[in-house]
Formats: structure tokens, sequence, C-alpha cells
């Protein structure tokens, strides 16, 4: 039987990559992929940021090379958005929750196994955060977009505090179990936020984009008079 921390991982991994590969592959037939495009997109929205991790931690080759069940899982996720997509794409919205799922299952498991393969707290937690990102990452750099991670409310910011918070529980000897429930739920409570309140970092100012705030300041002041 596989040590309790080893069985969380992988739950934490999988579970991970079915939701990152769904996200994935919405965005290929959002984009009018053929059904091959659908299933990479998915793969590699899914993957990508774990199979990073694993490659800078020394843990090669890659789960998702040498475990036939992350391929099965990004395939099943695409196979199903493809044949599925009205309905997928009625639930667009509440694929953010998913995602934001997902953002925290990864977070956590790539932090947790930073640390198995003993890498630095700090840097533990960046990686965790670059397995949360990593895949969608390349997934919009593939459909010629700006990377979610760089215009979306606390993406990032909501991986790394995940992360940060099973490194911390690691550092006082806290139970890897707890400190990888509590940092997920941080993450995904981060994203419910940002998504439901606005939550945003602040963006850089352009002249044109300060021309546009303060016409928007002004408007109600227009049409009051």
């Amino acid at each position: 039987m596989l040590p309790i921390p080893h069985v969380l991982l992988l739950i934490l991994d999988l579970g991970g990559t079915f939701v990152f590969a769904v996200s994935g592959a919405m965005v290929a037939v959002k984009h009018r992929l053929d059904i091959l495009g659908v299933l990479v997109l998915a793969f590699v929205t899914g993957n990508v940021g774990g199979m990073t991790r694993d490659v800078l931690i020394g843990a090669v080759p890659p789960a998702a090379i040498e475990d036939w069940t992350y391929l099965a899982v990004s395939v099943a996720a695409g196979l199903v958005t493809f044949i599925w997509y009205p309905v997928t794409d009625r639930l667009r919205f509440h694929m953010l929750w998913f995602d934001a799922v997902g953002l925290a299952f990864f977070a956590v498991a790539g932090a947790e196994k930073a640390l198995v393969y003993g890498v630095s707290p700090a840097m533990a937690a960046i990686l965790g955060m670059l397995t949360g990102v990593g895949g969608g990452m390349l997934r919009d750099m593939l459909v010629v977009e700006i990377p979610v991670v760089l215009r979306a409310d606390l993406y990032a910011l909501a991986a790394l505090a995940g992360a940060a918070v099973v490194v911390g529980g690691h550092l006082l000897g806290v139970s890897p179990v707890m400190t990888t429930a509590v940092g997920g739920v941080l993450c995904f409570a981060l994203r419910f936020m940002a998504i439901r309140r606005g939550w945003h970092l602040p963006a850089a100012k352009t002249p044109q984009g300060q021309l546009d705030e303060l016409q928007s300041e002004n408007r109600p002041h227009d049409e009051a008079r």
C-alpha cells in the first residue's frame, strides 16, 4: 500500500489534470480546432505544469509520461468536451469554479511534491505556483492569447498563497494532509472572492488607460446633468 502522502499527491494531481484538461479542450473547441487539436490542448493544459515541476526537481521521467493514467484522464476530458460541447459551453461560467478547484489541487500538490524531493521551502512554494499556472500559460500561447495568469484576478497569487501554506506547515511539522487541505481551501477562496468580488492586483496604467478611467469617472456626472 502506498504511503498516505503519495496517495494524496496522486489524487490531487489527477483531479487537477482532469479539470484543467477540460478547460483546455473548451478553449480548443472555441477556436474551432479538430479532434486532435482538442486532445493535444487538453493534455497540454492538464499536464505541462506538473511536467515542468517534475523536470525541475529531478523527478524524471515526469509522472505524466511515466504513468498512463494522466494521458487517459486528459483524453477522457478532451473527448467529453468535444462530444458534448453544447452542454459544457452552457457550463462555461461554472467552469471558472472548476478551474479554481484545479488551481488549488495543483498548487498544493506541486509544493508538496517539491518538498518531498528536498527542494528549499521558498522554491517549493514557487514550484507549487508554477504547477498551477504552467499548463494554462502554454494553452493560451498556443491559441495566440495573452495568458490568463497575466491578466486574471488573483490567479497566480492565489496559487502562491496555497503553496505557501503547505510550505509553512512543513516547516512547522504539521501533517501534510492538514496543510494541503488548508492551502487548497485558501487558494480556492482567493479565486472565489476574486471572481465574485472582482478582486485584482494593480495594473499598469498607460496614458490611454488613465484617460479611459477619467472618462468613466465623469460619465455619471454627465448623465446626471
